[in-house]
Formats: structure tokens, sequence, C-alpha cells
């Protein structure tokens, strides 16, 4: 049992961090972080995470489906300086960002304000603003 936890969690971590379109991909991915596994463990890892494959051929995580449709429909850009992100929205959409973005539990989100159109996320590091910037950009198809 303790396995099969580790490599969702590290699925989960994966998915989050990379565009993963296949499971192949998937195992893949795995291996590079020292999992071994096969494709057929790697599906039924998916089916019990959740993980579900948006229109842009991508897998992500049920709790993110939320988030990905936002920022496909209403992100305009996403930039970072020092441990702040800065998202610019379409007029009107920023809060729905943000509410997206607390229900997805971000890591490394300290708070957020949102306007109008923008979004400005707060994070613990420099480092954490890259990997969120990163993450944000990820489903976007620009």
């Amino acid at each position: 049992m303790g396995k099969r936890r580790e490599r969702h969690d590290l699925i989960r971590a994966i998915v989050r961090q990379d565009r993963i379109r296949t499971q192949r991909d998937l195992v893949e991915a795995l291996a590079k972080r020292g999992q071994e596994c096969t494709q057929a463990t790697v599906s039924r890892d998916i089916s019990e995470i959740g993980l579900r494959k948006v229109p842009e051929g991508v897998y992500v995580l049920a709790e993110d489906q939320h988030l990905h449709r936002m920022v496909t429909e209403v992100v305009i850009s996403v930039i970072h300086t020092g441990n702040l992100v800065l998202v610019k929205t379409s007029p009107g959409t920023a809060q729905g960002v943000a509410a997206a973005m607390d229900r997805a539990e971000l890591e490394g989100i300290l708070g957020s304000i949102a306007g109008d159109d923008t979004v400005l996320l707060i994070t613990e590091s420099e480092d954490a603003a890259i990997v969120l910037r990163e993450r944000i950009s990820k489903f976007r198809t620009d």
C-alpha cells in the first residue's frame, strides 16, 4: 500500500508539473524519477487517482479541471517578479480565476488579491513563483 500511495503522489506531482499526453509519457516520467512500472499499472493509477484528459489532450487532476478551464478560456498572460505572480485575465474574470486557484490549493501560495482583470498571487519564495507561473502557463494553449 505504501508503494502505491507514493507512486500516486508522484503521479500527481508530475501531472501538475508537466504536460502529460499519454500513459506512455507518464510511464517514462515516472521512470526518470526512479519509479519503474508498467503501462497497465499506470492505467489503473489514472483511474484510481481520477485523472481526466482535457480537450487539449493533457491529463489533469480532477480538482484542477475547473482551474484548467478558467486558464484556457480567460487568462491572457502570466508573469512573475520575485515572489509575486501576476495573472492578467479578460475583463471581469479575475475573481473567478482566483477562486479556481484557491479551490485547486496550489502549493506555495501565501495569498491572492483579485481585481477586475488581474490576479496578484503572493508566494513563499521566488522559486515557488517560478513553479506556479509554469504550472499556470502549462494550461495555456498559445
